[in-house]
């Protein structure tokens, strides 16, 4: 009697603490955004490599690294309210950023400001009007910028502005930045670069004259709207003309750089090898055939380099190295794995560093002191990030990282010392400095261990990864969250989570941020959620990303329906009610399954998909489809407009309605299409919110959205 009662007592204390824990709910967190983690969000080594500076209100505030004490103020504005900084390379000079406009995603206009540590001046760059990318030549001495898509420079302390170009206009030519389909595929936005001795400049010109335009329209609750017109390629169409151009401060004159190949080309990057010899990347539209080559600015001549060529695409990086011994690093697929190998100057490859069934996924440099390279690889699995370093003699690379999961590191001017981030799964970032030769732990940065402490505070389930077999035999990894109180003799809906695009993953073990929040939330609210990497996705070889080549959204689709209808087996599972869920890409995939699969999905909701690939810009589209002329099948069956209407579950539509990158087009078309079939949808436009659909209270509004359209239909 007298156990029983304590058995009793015990089992009181345990329903009672887990009765306790609480709820997730949409404002924690995308109002108050309580699960948040701190972040450290990146260090602007100073050049001895042992101190970091940090922009801290008004003020450039300068650290230790190893201790985190601050040793200086470096500046402390008194005038004006600056966002954003850079030192010269001598770190006498610092340039500051004012009352940025962002024009899209990486592309914006400022007034620039030129800070001289020692004379205490500051300087404005320009009066004329907001500038673009104003950069100091190597001694800080000059600054260049783009300023009415042309391109300028001046000596600091003068007033006196040079005029590089004089025919920029806008939705015409653009000089010294790029057009929107570079900056959104090419990941660039601007296009001019400084000489090491600050002799020349090297620019792109853009004759964008014919490229057809695209407008989305800004509400501002005036009584007309605002319509925004810039020119955006779609597949298929006319490209921006590119050419490259070498001005000459000396001889005032500029040469145009002899880049040869097709008139439809890209011209991805250019990088100086020394003052006598630029470097420009060369591609063909259909981006399987790469060129580097070495241009002469006097007379624009050039020489090939380096020629690469892939049956599939090849994605423009930003590793190419130039090493003091007439060699250079590269990285490539040329083995059936990304991997580093050291060419020489005649374009002959000397040696492959990294070997092995993995993709090398980020290059951090060398230390040209030491002779050893840093990067960040998948060597144990697709879902893990290692960080390395290895020999540029060759031979076996060493693992610096500790723990299994993510991990990302930034290397200190003189890769003396490093900071690791590192999450998995289900533990939020920490940040740790290290000592680079000894790999040996200096500090702690920031662990998250409130966020850590306050989450067993809430109710969690369990996640788990697991490992699904597809019908062709390809093992796809995966994800999966189940109510704490999972039963398995109980049946449970499923809801899907994919964005499937190439190169890109959902099945991680790292951190999973603001949307594993929201999946716990609703696996508070009885759902089992699941994500599966489908075919084409990153950091399982040449092969398995580039499968879907010719095909895009084909496989990517057939792979989540078989996914789905594995699920619908499980016991545990009501066969009857599966959804799924996608932004962008996975937007795209989300509707594609339903309109494919009415017999599997209940239900589907789609943020900013692309519903016709014929819509989208020409860089992303035609890397894996080619033209629509050459590949009309593939774009016809991969379509979802195509196939509205075999729609029969329910189907939620949400858009930006000043979304420059996949456009409302989508939206509407799609709504047209399933209009004409009469079917039955709902929709959410954001209007004047772009890709990402942010800002106020926007998030939390489509969150609750979505979230009541998932309790309402699943």
């Amino acid at each position: 009697m007298k156990n029983n009662f304590f058995i009793l007592t015990f089992l009181s204390i345990c329903f009672t603490a887990s009765a306790q824990l609480k709820d997730i709910n949409i404002p924690q967190i995308w109002e108050d955004y309580k699960f948040y983690p701190k972040m450290v969000p990146g260090f602007n080594f100073m050049e001895d490599g042992k101190h970091y500076s940090v922009q801290k209100s008004s003020e450039i505030v300068q650290y230790d690294l190893t201790s985190g004490e601050q040793t200086s103020v470096i500046y402390s504005a008194k005038d004006i309210n600056f966002s954003s900084y850079t030192f010269s390379s001598d770190e006498q000079k610092i340039v500051l950023e004012t009352d940025r406009e962002q024009i899209y995603r990486r592309s914006s206009k400022a007034n620039f400001y030129v800070w001289d540590r020692k004379s205490e001046k500051l300087t404005p760059v320009s009066k004329e009007g907001k500038q673009r990318y104003a950069t100091l030549d190597a001694k800080g001495n000059k600054i260049a910028f783009v300023r009415g898509n042309n391109v300028f420079y001046k000596e600091v302390n003068s007033t006196k502005e040079v005029q590089v170009t004089k025919d920029g206009a806008q939705n015409k030519i653009i000089n010294g930045a790029t057009d929107w389909v570079y900056e959104e595929e090419f990941a660039m936005s601007s296009a001019f670069i400084w000489s090491p001795e600050g002799t020349k400049i090297a620019f792109l010109r853009f004759d964008e004259t014919a490229v057809k335009e695209f407008t989305y329209t800004t509400y501002n609750n005036e009584l007309y709207p605002i319509y925004n017109t810039f020119k955006y390629p779609k597949a298929g169409e006319v490209n921006s003309d590119v050419s490259v151009h070498i001005y000459d401060l000396v001889t005032k004159k500029t040469t145009q750089v002899q880049v040869k190949g097709d008139k439809d080309q890209y011209i991805p990057r250019i990088k100086w090898i020394n003052d006598d010899q630029l470097c420009v990347t060369r591609l063909n539209r259909h981006q399987n055939d790469l060129t580097l080559l070495i241009a002469n600015p006097k007379n624009g001549k050039t020489s090939v380099l380096l020629q690469e060529e892939n049956k599939y695409f090849i994605d423009v990086h930003d590793n190419l190295t130039f090493l003091e011994k007439d060699e250079f690093i590269w990285t490539s697929d040329e083995d059936g794995y990304n991997h580093i190998y050291v060419y020489n100057m005649k374009g002959k490859k000397v040696r492959q560093l990294t070997k092995g069934n993995f993709d090398v996924i980020r290059f951090y440099g060398l230390n040209k002191k030491t002779k050893e390279l840093y990067f960040q690889a998948a060597a144990e699995s697709a879902m893990n990030r290692g960080v390395y370093s290895a020999s540029l003699a060759g031979g076996e690379m060493k693992a610096l990282h500790t723990e299994k999961g993510v991990n990302k590191a930034q290397f200190s001017s003189t890769f003396d010392y490093y900071v690791n981030t590192y999450s998995n799964a289900t533990t939020p970032p920490s940040y740790k400095v290290y000592e680079t030769k000894k790999n040996q732990l200096v500090r702690t940065i920031e662990d998250n261990n409130r966020l850590d402490t306050q989450l067993k505070e809430y109710e969690m389930g369990k996640h788990t990864f697991f490992e699904f077999t597809n019908p062709d035999s390809i093992v796809l990894n995966g994800w999966m969250i189940k109510p704490a109180d999972f039963d398995p003799n109980k049946k449970y809906p499923v809801f899907m989570y994919v964005y499937g695009g190439p190169g890109r993953q959902t099945v991680m073990d790292e951190w999973g941020g603001q949307n594993y929040m929201w999946f716990q939330m609703l696996a508070q609210k009885g759902y089992i959620v699941i994500s599966v990497d489908n075919r084409g996705t990153d950091a399982r070889g040449e092969e398995f990303r580039k499968s879907t080549y010719m095909n895009l959204g084909g496989l990517e689709t057939q792979d989540q329906i078989d996914v789905a209808k594995h699920f619908a087996s499980k016991p545990f599972v009501d066969s009857e009610r599966i959804g799924i869920f996608g932004w962008s890409f996975g937007g795209y995939l989300s509707t594609s399954c339903l309109a494919k699969a009415a017999d599997v999905f209940k239900m589907a909701i789609a943020v900013a998909p692309v519903i016709n690939w014929k819509w989208y810009d020409t860089i992303y589209t035609e890397r894996f489809m080619r033209t629509p002329k050459e590949n009309d099948k593939g774009y016809e069956d991969n379509s979802p407009i195509n196939f509205a209407g075999q729609i029969r579950g329910k189907y939620l539509l949400v858009h930006g309605m000043a979304d420059d990158n996949v456009h409302f087009q989508n939206a509407a078309e799609m709504a047209r299409a399933l209009v004409a079939k009469n079917i039955p949808f709902e929709e959410a436009y954001y209007p004047n919110k772009n890709h990402g659909i942010y800002g106020g209270y926007t998030r939390s509004h489509l969150y609750n959205k979505m979230t009541n359209f998932v309790l309402d239909n699943l």
